[in-house]
């Protein structure tokens, strides 16, 4: 969908790693390892971005530390787009909104550290029908054409199974 849209692959893998999640940072080389292209290519798509004011850079070291620019009027609106991408606003919609005793959920893995993967995984955090769960989990899957992989736990305990880099997708305050 999304590559209809925006033809440079780098440029897609650069939006799903600094709009979905806003913590995220990262640097020339290592996008490189992480991606698998070119240091040119991702050069250039990185300048683009920097140009437009959307990623934000600092030096740390010897080393250009990119992150997104969340105050950018566009930063919304792109955040929404990968999401939609992802299949997360579908997970919410059809998942997270008809659980009913959820305090929140979570992204983590892959996603979360903005890395295109067929697996969203979630810690929900509240007491869940598991069996619905499972249920409306199906459903969602094949729709968005990913599994769903789940943790389930309970308020004050998400410490225990999130780290840094996780991302809150929803919460019910």
């Amino acid at each position: 969908m999304i590559d209809t849209l925006i033809t440079s692959k780098t440029r897609i893998k650069l939006l799903l790693k600094f709009f979905l999640n806003p913590q995220n940072t990262s640097y020339l080389r290592g996008l490189e390892a992480e991606f698998g292209e070119s240091s040119n290519a991702i050069r250039t798509e990185l300048n683009r971005l920097e140009k437009s004011n959307m990623l934000l850079s600092v030096s740390k070291g010897n080393r250009k530390m990119f992150k997104v620019n969340d105050r950018h009027p566009l930063y919304n609106e792109i955040n929404s787009i990968v999401r939609k991408y992802l299949g997360i606003d579908l997970v919410i919609e059809f998942i997270v909104n008809k659980l009913g005793h959820l305090h929140s959920v979570y992204l983590i893995g892959q996603l979360a550290r903005g890395i295109d993967s067929p697996v969203i995984d979630l810690v929900l955090v509240g007491n869940v029908d598991k069996v619905y769960l499972i249920q409306l989990i199906d459903k969602a899957e094949k729709l968005i054409n990913r599994k769903i992989k789940f943790m389930i736990c309970d308020q004050g305990e998400e410490d225990t199974y999130l780290a840094e880099g996780n991302l809150l997708i929803w919460n019910n305050d």
